[in-house]
């Protein structure tokens, strides 16, 4: 029987769109593209997300691989505000958290992100009916690494045949079901759809 329904944040909760802060300071294009593959598309990225780097340092190598002093205050503009302007609330998915709390579900978030967003968590639709939030820089893994399924189901005391996962990611679905959690990708963003799935929920 589930019990839990366990979100992603980015591009199920949030939607995201990883160079918009770039769109919105950077006019010309070229530098535009420079940074954002410097910054957004890194190594330091993904080791943010991992809790393996500090901001200070990441943005510190990032910038080193920049060629103009420009582009690398740009890049430092970029990296201080892109949870600001490239996340913003699905209200809809908020409605659908809400129902399913009413309707007995725990509700709980496992998600790949770095250290800054456990300061503006706030922003996620529906937040106030979570029960527990996880997110990877905390425990110094991603997913579809089992660790981070381990530690999500070890840190809330759940039982994984008893929750189920929702994620935009056939991957990060794959590594929860290996790890005894079924799921649902979101990959489509189809709202009716995954309504019509956690319907079926326990029938």
């Amino acid at each position: 029987m589930i019990k839990n329904i366990v979100f992603d944040m980015g591009r199920v909760l949030v939607d995201y769109e990883g160079d918009k802060v770039c769109k919105l300071y950077i006019e010309d294009e070229a530098e535009r593209r420079a940074v954002t593959a410097t910054v957004f598309d890194s190594q330091e990225w993904l080791f943010l997300d991992m809790g393996l780097l500090s901001e200070e340092e990441a943005l510190k190598r990032m910038q080193a691989r920049l060629q103009t002093d420009h582009a690398k205050e740009m890049a430092a503009l970029c990296f201080l505000k892109w949870h600001e302007v490239n996340m913003k609330p699905n209200e809809e998915m908020g409605k659908v958290v809400a129902d399913l709390k009413n309707q007995g579900y725990g509700i709980y978030l496992c998600s790949n992100a770095s250290v800054r967003l456990l300061t503006c968590y706030q922003m996620i639709p529906g937040i106030e009916h979570f029960d527990g939030i996880l997110f990877s820089a905390e425990v110094k893994c991603i997913k579809p690494q089992k660790e981070m399924y381990q530690h999500f189901f070890e840190r809330f005391q759940l039982n994984p045949e008893e929750c189920f996962f929702i994620d935009d990611l056939p991957m990060n679905i794959e590594g929860a079901k290996e790890c005894k959690m079924d799921g649902y990708c979101f990959a489509d963003g189809n709202i009716d759809r995954l309504k019509e799935a956690l319907s079926q929920l326990n029938a």
